[in-house]
């Protein structure tokens, strides 16, 4: 059984680090944990990963975070995975630094890489992984701290819930999204 695993993010070494690449983070701590690397394919980096019985695909799509419609919708048609199969991770100013948050289907919550998702497999009803961010920001800087480098009390943290994440990716494809939501969600 196939799953894809998407990380949103945005290609470039300027974007290496910052909070909004988390998705392109969490799927490198999977792929260097599981000794697999990432190939540069049609719309993005692939990896495959062999977990029980499972083979998960791990995506970090190139077409910049606001259009990455384009490559899942490729991946999911390529490998043939339904959207109930797909699990997209993303970061979310609403949640807490760490925080986890995994739902069956939702809204886009203003995030423009799951709206654009939405508008190309159009459904809502897909898997996704909101990694929190935290809102630490004044009035009118939200690119900036989006796009910002994570501060020295996140970096300090930030390997214990890169693994956590990990965990969570992990489950979701074994034991399926119930049962993985009712483990991880905030924590």
């Amino acid at each position: 059984m196939k799953y894809l695993i998407v990380g949103l993010g945005n290609p470039g070494l300027e974007y290496t680090g910052t909070r909004h690449n988390i998705g392109f983070e969490i799927l490198d701590a999977l792929a260097g944990a599981s000794n697999i690397s990432f190939k540069t394919e049609r719309y993005g980096d692939v990896a495959e990963l062999k977990h029980k019985g499972r083979t998960l695909i791990l995506l970090k799509p190139n077409t910049y975070m606001n259009l990455s419609g384009k490559a899942v919708r490729y991946w999911m048609d390529k490998e043939k995975v339904p959207a109930e199969r797909m699990l997209v991770v993303t970061d979310d100013l609403a949640l807490p630094f760490g925080t986890i948050r995994i739902r069956k289907k939702g809204s886009d919550g203003g995030h423009n890489g799951l709206k654009n998702i939405q508008a190309l497999i159009n459904t809502t009803k897909y898997p996704r992984f909101r990694f929190g961010i935290s809102a630490e920001f004044s009035k009118g800087h939200q690119v900036n701290y989006v796009l910002g480098k994570w501060n020295d009390d996140e970096s300090s943290r930030l390997g214990e819930r890169l693994e956590r994440s990990c965990e969570a990716i992990l489950s979701f494809a074994s034991i399926g999204l119930d049962r993985t939501m009712n483990f991880f969600n905030n924590t």
